[in-house]
């Protein structure tokens, strides 16, 4: 791990602070860049998630990921967690803390608001930057894609009965546009150019200028992730400092079902003897949100300034410093898991 890899975390701290403060100097321009956004997609975030996205892609080897089947631990793993279990931990955690613990600083109005956003926030597992922190952790990519993409076509089915379960609504309207113009801008899109890409290279260095390649394209990733969250605290600056307190309050139970699931995932994996490259990711995928589409479906139920809505965007501030933690944790304990093993 290169230098600059190795203090990724202060680097996100200032990235963070840059963006809080551009939000504040030149609000104009962020507002003018979170316009540039269609069903709650928006498009300068996409193309910077689409550019860490696409180095891993290349790495994807279709004659292995047929194989995947054949160790399906990891795939359990993920599955049980992310859908028998997360959606549920995180209503109790809600109504432990938004009910009860902090129901003397938060009006029941509010806290009603609040408690809907984090159940959104937990029936939606991450879709685009689990290949990120993929890639961070050195995690099989055939594999992770196969992880990702069961997630997907599980949640097109899932997530509007487990939403209007824990809601205790019936008119939940999936968001087709959000959850396909995600799908496609943040999985198949840089799939499809990781493929074409691979292919070029193996044909003119093998697959040691696969290697190569992707080697190079590191610092590349990691400059979109810095720029992917200055841009995200930069569109909610002025709520962060306007709102300090309800931002620490709806963090606090997002925080702790983010460490505790994947500390389920993770040691599930290492009990079971998962190699690390694909315990990793698998953690991953629960532990973070498919923000984009919690974002639209509280926007659409519950409207723009609500309580609901302002929970799933704190979800999208906190997840980056958490992953980059979890992702530092998952490396320094590889070496507690098997020999890594190819999909």
């Amino acid at each position: 791990m290169g230098t600059f890899e190795r203090y990724l975390s202060a680097w996100v701290a200032i990235a963070i602070a840059v963006g809080v403060g551009l939000g504040l100097i030149v609000p104009q321009v962020f507002s003018a860049l979170a316009n540039l956004s269609y069903a709650n997609v928006n498009f300068p975030v996409a193309v910077l998630i689409w550019a860490m996205v696409w180095p891993m892609m290349i790495g994807v080897d279709f004659g292995s990921l047929k194989r995947v089947g054949e160790k399906p631990k990891g795939l359990i793993i993920t599955l049980v967690v992310n859908w028998l279990i997360k959606p549920f931990t995180m209503a109790a955690l809600g109504v432990l803390f938004f009910k009860h613990l902090f129901a003397d600083l938060i009006p029941a109005a509010d806290a009603e608001g609040y408690l809907a956003g984090l159940i959104l926030l937990g029936a939606a597992p991450c879709t685009a930057m689990v290949f990120v922190w993929s890639q961070l952790t050195k995690g099989d990519p055939n594999y992770t894609l196969a992880q990702v993409s069961i997630n997907d076509a599980i949640m097109v089915f899932a997530f509007a009965p487990i939403v209007a379960f824990l809601l205790g609504v019936t008119d939940i309207v999936v968001p087709w546009e959000t959850l396909l113009l995600s799908v496609g801008l943040y999985v198949l899109l840089p799939l499809l150019a990781g493929v074409l890409t691979r292919h070029l290279l193996i044909s003119k260095g093998g697959h040691k200028a696969v290697s190569a390649f992707t080697e190079r394209m590191k610092p590349a990733s990691i400059a979109g992730l810095l720029a992917t969250v200055v841009l995200l605290f930069g569109f909610q600056g002025q709520v962060i400092l306007e709102r300090p307190l309800i931002i620490a309050l709806i963090a606090v139970p997002i925080l702790i079902q983010s460490y505790g699931i994947f500390a389920l995932a993770y040691g599930a994996a290492w009990l079971w003897k998962v190699p690390h490259n694909i315990a990793a990711p698998g953690a991953m995928i629960g532990t973070s949100n498919f923000f984009e589409l919690a974002v639209a479906v509280a926007i659409s139920l519950f409207g723009l300034n609500s309580g609901a809505a302002l929970a799933t965007v704190v979800g999208v501030l906190v997840e980056v410093p958490v992953m980059l933690s979890l992702v530092a944790f998952a490396n320094a304990t590889r070496r507690r898991f098997l020999p890594n093993a190819s999909s």
